[in-house]
């Protein structure tokens, strides 16, 4: 909400925050040499609620390019997954 009375800067300011809390982001999964497809397809379903199909591509391209991203939403809806994720003992980060 912009008050009567700001200035400029104020104005972008609040609008620069409610553009990056409505923008979408990513997790982004990483590949590492630990854990096995079994268990990051597992958590892929469990966490981020993909299909075993989804969840087994995921883990495919993660192994072979090295990373995957693996969910899309707001950034508050997927911090809570990427915790989650890395409770697991998988690498991620949302970007």
């Amino acid at each position: 909400m912009i008050w009567f009375g700001q200035t400029k800067e104020q104005e972008e300011s609040q609008l620069d925050l409610a553009t990056e809390s409505s923008r979408l982001h990513e997790i982004i999964l990483y590949n590492d040499e630990v854990n096995t497809f079994d268990h990051v397809i597992n958590t892929l379903i469990e966490v981020c609620e993909h299909t075993p199909e989804q969840a087994e591509q995921c883990s495919l391209i993660v192994h072979y390019k090295g990373k995957c991203s693996v969910k899309r939403g707001s950034y508050d809806e997927l911090e809570p997954k990427c915790i989650r994720l890395h409770a697991a003992g998988l690498s991620a980060e949302i970007v």
